[in-house]
């Protein structure tokens, strides 16, 4: 056992978790992983429907504050069948690590941002996150990182998409081990 199914304990069912997903405008990436797992998270037919309390998403930097996903972050999602997701750009704030269980930077830099501000952050003693890179479930053996698609083009955001969804994919298998897989 392991993850949420230890804390609930061998006879019970999984105790529900919370995911927060970080990048730096937060209209790009983190939207994206937070659109890729609340699809599989919250459709009826996936083995971990109701297994997550709440999903969501921000942004370390406050550029973009009350804007919706980047067009691209959008179009990506669509054509991959995700096509009910809505987001206001926010920017992360010290409750966060208090009311998430995981949050995940998408790069380094995020990660590192995130370690200074609960350092520097005087109101954290209730904090429960493990803050980590998404990439860490990257499946391959290495942490990867998300690459900023913003300047580079569509192709960057089709790989933000990939990664997003294998992360995704790994992460929930392997914090609810005894939950079937999901397909491909």
């Amino acid at each position: 056992m392991s993850g949420a199914a230890e804390a609930a304990g061998a006879d019970a069912h999984p105790q529900k978790i919370s995911v927060l997903f970080v990048c730096l405008g937060n209209i790009c990436r983190s939207t994206m992983a937070e659109g890729v797992f609340r699809s599989i998270v919250k459709d009826k037919s996936s083995p971990y429907y109701n297994l997550i309390d709440k999903v969501d998403s921000c942004g370390t930097g406050g550029y973009h504050i009350g804007d919706e996903p980047d067009s691209r972050t959008m179009s990506t999602l669509a054509d991959h069948g995700i096509t009910n997701y809505t987001h206001a750009a926010r920017r992360f704030r010290d409750s966060d690590f208090r009311d998430f269980d995981y949050i995940f930077a998408m790069d380094k830099g995020n990660l590192e941002d995130l370690e200074r501000w609960r350092d520097r952050s005087h109101k954290l003693s209730s904090s429960k996150a493990k803050v980590m890179l998404f990439g860490e479930f990257s499946g391959t053996g290495r942490k990867e990182i998300v690459q900023d698609p913003y300047y580079v083009g569509r192709n960057a955001f089709e790989k933000a998409f990939e990664q997003c969804k294998r992360f995704s994919t790994n992460f929930l298998e392997q914090t609810f081990p005894d939950v079937p897989k999901t397909a491909p």
